[in-house]
């Protein structure tokens, strides 16, 4: 399989789509705790976003915006059911690192659920190292949060 990225903005409407297909794997997969994660996950205005294609589908998408002056947040990855497992999440999350570096930030910071073990997986599997939650997801239990020295 053969995977292009393409560096673009929330403004993509492939990324829009995929985020859309991100939103109802998540509604499943949050149950309750949903709407409180809906909240801080609009896509408006992301200024980098990206989007894999496999012989030109779009099948996976990843973004990332300023966390301080030196950080960039991760947001938004997702890959299509049929494509997980055969390393596209690696793709886009070392597609973002390459970008935030070209960026001149120093790490990436990255907030995922503990119900989900292949991201806590391939998180760690990319040497991010389990921080303490932060902003919003201080005191939510289920939030696991992550940090990595680009």
């Amino acid at each position: 399989m053969h995977l292009v990225s393409d560096r673009t903005t929330s403004e993509s409407a492939d990324f829009q789509a995929l985020v859309q297909s991100l939103d109802a794997y998540l509604t499943i997969v949050n149950g309750e705790n949903h709407s409180f994660f809906n909240h801080y996950n609009q896509i408006n205005n992301l200024k980098n976003c990206i989007v894999v294609y496999a012989d030109g589908e779009p099948i996976g998408c990843g973004a990332m915006k300023v966390f301080d002056n030196e950080t960039m947040e991760i947001k938004r990855m997702y890959v299509k059911e049929n494509y997980r497992g055969k390393g596209v999440a690696k793709f886009i999350l070392a597609s973002l690192e390459q970008w935030a570096k070209e960026m001149g930030n120093k790490a990436c910071v990255l907030e995922t659920s503990k119900t989900m073990l292949d991201a806590v997986s391939l998180y760690k599997s990319f040497g991010y190292l389990r921080i303490p939650n932060y902003g919003q997801y201080i005191g939510v239990e289920v939030s696991i949060c992550f940090k990595k020295i680009v």
